[in-house]
């Protein structure tokens, strides 16, 4: 059986190194780029640097802030509206998953037309885009690198998993200074992410040699730094370490898919507005007690890589010894539980039905080592709210 593994054709990696994407962008033969950013990285002067770097090197960039955490449907209008007044013939993504993910699916809109709807999985996107580098600000989401873009329905909240290699981006500029004033909330919520990304990607049922590479190369670097970066966001090593290891998990799952934390997760985003990261958190150790049977080796693995299990121990205790880690890493990085960020019990039973569809909808979970029920999907939902 063949494997394509597909990853951005150039990876510019390095501090300061999004001070030379104005060189990147001419070598795609771009010259009218729109930077898709947020109002915060306007404010803190970023998106000022990287639109100064682009007319330095000769190209007409303007700047589109509009973009919201968690994008809709309804969100990317006034993108692709930026789009068509500034005739722009590129894209470049810059923030956290947020922005990436809406210059992905501007990229295809604006070629294409149509609604994001139509093209939610199984569909796969193979047709031509306008080009984005994305320029990640955050130590997690992997968008980077990846042929995916999760746009929220707005007609109907469903948080839409879109995928295929045309959302892939022509570049990416892997600058760990720009993670430096990441607060130390969204260092763990990102980190986790990433673990996330990374061991859903190792334990896939399309998990591939290629793939687990990158995964095994992810879960080392967090399970060394994820804590520290944590503990001292001006620890340059850690925070440079976690950068590499968000992209490597990107990679890692771009090219095996994710599972069932995700399939959860994006639920939690359309309904209660939780952050992408903190939803995996939330949901992470009482999905991988769930799933950890049907592949007890390959968690194993992952928890061998992450430092807290070795040869000596056996393939079923390092699996729980995982368990262990996932559950004591929440409680030291803080991550609150559906009850603590004040959802009311009520609200949340009455919402796990339809929540429990959307992620079954998704197609994720059926990537998962053990493939859950409908009923299995809300027991977990329950178990991880107090």
């Amino acid at each position: 059986m063949s494997i394509d593994i597909n990853t951005p054709p150039i990876l510019r990696i390095g501090a300061g190194s999004v001070d030379s994407i104005g060189e990147l962008l001419a070598n795609l033969g771009a010259t009218r780029p729109v930077v898709v950013t947020d109002g915060f990285l306007v404010s803190v002067g970023v998106a000022a640097r990287v639109a100064d770097a682009l007319r330095a090197a000769g190209a007409d960039a303007a700047v589109f802030d509009g973009t919201i955490p968690d994008p809709t449907t309804d969100s990317l209008e006034a993108g692709l509206d930026a789009i068509r007044a500034h005739r722009a013939d590129s894209l470049v993504g810059l923030g956290g998953g947020s922005p990436i993910d809406t210059a992905k699916a501007l990229s295809v809109l604006a070629v294409r037309g149509g609604h994001m709807r139509e093209l939610k999985a199984p569909f796969q996107f193979v047709g031509k885009a306008l080009p984005v580098i994305a320029v990640p600000t955050t130590a997690g989401t992997g968008s980077e690198v990846t042929q995916f873009t999760i746009i929220t329905d707005s007609a109907t909240n469903e948080k839409m998993l879109c995928a295929g290699p045309g959302y892939l981006p022509k570049a990416a500029v892997i600058d760990y200074e720009l993670t430096l004033s990441m607060p130390p909330r969204l260092t763990a919520d990102t980190g986790i992410d990433a673990l996330t990304h990374a061991i859903e990607a190792y334990v896939s049922r399309k998990a591939n040699p290629i793939s687990d590479t990158y995964a095994i190369a992810a879960i080392t670097r967090i399970g060394r730094f994820l804590r520290r970066a944590y503990r001292d966001g001006d620890d340059l090593v850690a925070r440079e370490e976690m950068m590499t290891a968000a992209t490597l998990a990107g990679m890692a799952f771009s090219n095996a898919s994710v599972a069932l934390v995700h399939g959860m997760s994006r639920p939690l985003g359309a309904h209660f507005q939780i952050a992408h990261g903190m939803a995996n958190a939330m949901l992470f150790a009482e999905i991988t007690a769930f799933s950890v049977g049907d592949a007890v080796e390959r968690y194993a693995e992952c928890a061998r890589a992450l430092g807290v299990a070795d040869r000596a121990d056996t393939d079923a205790a390092a699996a729980d010894l995982l368990v262990a880690e996932l559950r004591a890493l929440a409680v030291e990085l803080e991550v609150p539980t559906p009850a603590t960020r004040g959802i009311g019990r009520d609200t949340w039973d009455e919402l796990v039905p339809v929540m429990a569809q959307q992620a079954l909808a998704s197609g994720s979970p059926n990537n998962n080592p053990r493939v859950p029920t409908a009923e299995q999907v809300e027991q977990l939902y329950h178990a991880v709210y107090a």
